[in-house]
């Protein structure tokens, strides 16, 4: 169960289209991130796909029947919000319960799925508080377990983790795809992250103006990304990619090389650079260098022990087998 195909899946409001038609197929217990930058109809898709916007043309098949009219409440899946939309005088047992008890389903089987989800979420002992009473990040678990309870097909999740701190975030993260593992259950996911698409996605779809770039695993993008949008979106920092007399030394429009990639000295190498801001993070030292004709700055990921200022010279040479060429529209050169 929780197998999801759109098959020429168009949306539009009024005489403007957001999503024009596309194709998609998210196998069952995959964990599907939606990513692409702001206004770029991620969140317009997975609204699509759980109901809540009538698509213009297309088909949405859930495990293979044709779902495109069907109410959201029928559909089979459970959505988690940016916003948790607890009902604050409610405790959270209570909140976790409200869907069971709209279907009219008995107390015994309530209570089963209630403790089931508290279990999983680390809840257990919170059940009889407030919202008021938590953190974000366990407010953010009862959201979730709200969906749990209605033992969907497919969960969606709408930039689940927006309003929560940066510490909170990162172990927000690892619990959802804890949960994911144990439920396996398929689960698609909308961020504008494209850190949260890396760490938490068996499959990331990269969305631009409501058109999918790329398709695939996080390292298949990384490694492999088809055009400049991705090349520059996926990965942090993201790709240098430089234009000029440097890309037309390999037959290219633009060369890509991550920043990683590159192998810096203060004596020589195939470029003459200088110093901007060094980040220094302890493990790794982040360099921006400016004077590289075609890429202003340029990023240099370097060992953390790494010592430069500002205004120093040094010299940079692209691992010629980890650089990525594009032709003049941008797109991968094999």
């Amino acid at each position: 169960m929780g197998r999801i195909t759109l098959d020429k899946v168009q949306k539009s409001f009024g005489d403007v289209e957001v999503i024009p038609p596309l194709d998609l197929e998210i196998n069952e217990g995959e964990f599907v991130v939606f990513v692409g930058p702001s206004g770029c109809g991620k969140s317009t898709l997975l609204r699509l796909i759980a109901g809540l916007e009538d698509v213009t043309g297309g088909e949405i098949r859930i495990d293979g029947q044709d779902a495109t009219m069907t109410p959201p409440a029928k559909r089979g899946l459970a959505m988690v919000f940016q916003s948790y939309a607890l009902y604050p005088h409610m405790s959270v047992r209570k909140n976790i319960a409200f869907p069971l008890r709209m279907a009219g389903m008995d107390a015994a089987e309530q209570d089963r799925r209630i403790e089931g989800a508290a279990a999983a979420l680390n809840l257990t002992d919170y059940l009889d508080r407030r919202p008021g009473q938590l953190s974000g990040g366990q407010r953010q678990r009862v959201a979730i377990g709200r969906a749990i309870v209605r033992e969907p097909s497919a969960f969606l999740f709408d930039e689940p983790l927006s309003n929560l701190d940066a510490a909170l975030r990162v172990g927000m993260r690892m619990e959802i795809s804890e949960l994911h593992k144990k439920l396996d259950t398929t689960m698609i996911y909308v961020t504008h992250d494209q850190v949260e698409a890396m760490t938490m996605a068996d499959k990331i779809v990269v969305l631009r103006a409501g058109h999918i770039e790329q398709v695939g695993s996080p390292l298949e993008l990384y490694r492999a990304p088809c055009n400049t949008f991705v090349a520059g979106f996926i990965g942090s920092p993201k790709m240098n990619l430089i234009e000029g007399a440097a890309a037309a030394e390999y037959n290219a429009q633009t060369i890509g090389i991550r920043p990683e990639h590159l192998d810096v000295s203060t004596t020589d190498g195939k470029w003459q650079g200088t110093v901007g801001v060094a980040e220094h993070l302890g493990s790794d030292t982040f360099i921006h260098i400016h004077g590289i004709p075609g890429c202003d700055p340029l990023t240099v990921r370097a060992d953390g022990e790494m010592s430069v200022s500002h205004g120093d010279t040094v010299y940079l040479t692209p691992k010629e087998m980890h650089l990525h060429r594009f032709d003049a529209a941008g797109l991968r050169i094999a």
